[in-house]
């Protein structure tokens, strides 16, 4: 090895830690952003939540939040809320639709005039306010409000090793993808905008999703 190599490599460190400090913080500040955000939402709009459990049980028999396993952070799993939108029970046909999955790169989970869906989770799934209740999650730090969406165990499972990059960072309520065509995407087409989120990421990029998801959830484009 050169002087000059080591010379080289000497003077890039600084810049590496410096790096490192940089998005250490922008982390502790997401973290910070997170829970005084999520903790002033369910302050604010509780009697919205209260509202919509009441239309959930009027609407079809069954419980007002459904749980169901999901995969974090360095592929740590946990129990994601969601107001209900299904008629009761309805998962297990997806789960016996996952349990024969092979190929994850065409597949779509949500489908147009899906007949599980009950009346009051349609409008629910199309202004998202299904996804309220994970601001509970966001609390619990199991979540943030940006990050790729938590994905179920079935289909992280057929990650390759580039894929498994998403798990690196937070899940989030929404993402990169959620902003780029939502239930209209792919698997597939998901888990490019996922890693170029982790590619990307910064503190900046966080708040440019936040604000394009409030014009996305007001336009109503590409949910269902």
């Amino acid at each position: 090895m050169t002087r000059d190599t080591v010379a080289s490599k000497q003077s890039s460190r600084p810049k590496d830690q410096e790096i490192c400090r940089s998005r250490q913080g922008q982390r502790l500040l997401k973290r910070l952003l997170d829970v005084i955000i999520s903790s002033l939402l369910l302050v604010v709009i509780w009697p919205l939540w209260l509202l919509i459990a009441l239309w959930i049980v009027w609407d079809s028999p069954g419980p007002v939040l459904f749980r169901q396993t999901r995969v974090g952070l360095g592929g740590k799993q946990y129990g994601i809320f969601k107001f209900r939108t299904m008629f009761d029970n309805a998962d297990a046909q997806m789960q016996a639709k996952l349990a024969g999955l092979q190929k994850i790169d065409d597949f779509v989970f949500q489908q147009k005039d899906d007949p599980r869906v009950t009346r009051s989770g349609r409008f629910l799934r199309k202004s998202s306010l299904d996804e309220l209740p994970q601001l509970i999650n966001i609390l619990l730090g199991n979540m943030s409000i940006v990050g790729p969406r938590p994905e179920v165990p079935e289909i992280v499972k057929l990650y390759t090793p580039e894929q498994s990059r998403r798990l690196s960072v937070p899940p989030g309520v929404t993402g990169l993808a959620q902003v780029n065509g939502r239930s209209e995407l792919t698997l597939g087409q998901t888990l490019d905008y996922d890693l170029e989120y982790v590619n990307k990421w910064n503190l900046g990029l966080d708040l440019k999703i936040i604000w394009e998801t409030v014009l996305v959830v007001f336009s109503g484009k590409g949910a269902y």
